[in-house]
């Protein structure tokens, strides 16, 4: 189970059809990524942060984790509204500032 699923993009993209799951799809992990970059996850925390449940935590308490999911998903899907909304002219730059705001808790590995 992923962080934010395929479809639970589309319901927040409010996109009906399958026409575009493959740029939503794109999209999502681009903004998974780029989360987890701003956050200074490595790939190991983004690992267990992105993964089922009953997967390997990385050190986390399920308490952390659980914060930590909760921040991730609100931050994951700002992103991808933002990126899909602005996809020729999205000011990436911007897009960060606004991800280290929301992600600050997390980037100073304040639990």
């Amino acid at each position: 189970m992923a962080l934010v699923t395929l479809e639970e993009a589309k319901t927040y993209l409010r996109v009906d059809s399958s026409d575009e799951d493959a740029v939503v799809g794109i999209l999502l992990t681009s903004a998974g990524k780029l989360c987890a970059d701003v956050a200074r996850l490595t790939d190991e925390q983004w690992a267990a942060v992105d993964a089922d449940e009953t997967e390997d935590t990385a050190s986390y308490t399920e308490e952390e984790l659980s914060r930590i999911r909760e921040v991730m998903k609100v931050a994951v899907l700002y992103a991808l509204a933002y990126l899909y909304e602005h996809r020729e002219e999205a000011d990436h730059h911007g897009l960060t500032l606004t991800l280290r705001s929301l992600l600050f808790s997390i980037r100073e590995g304040v639990l």
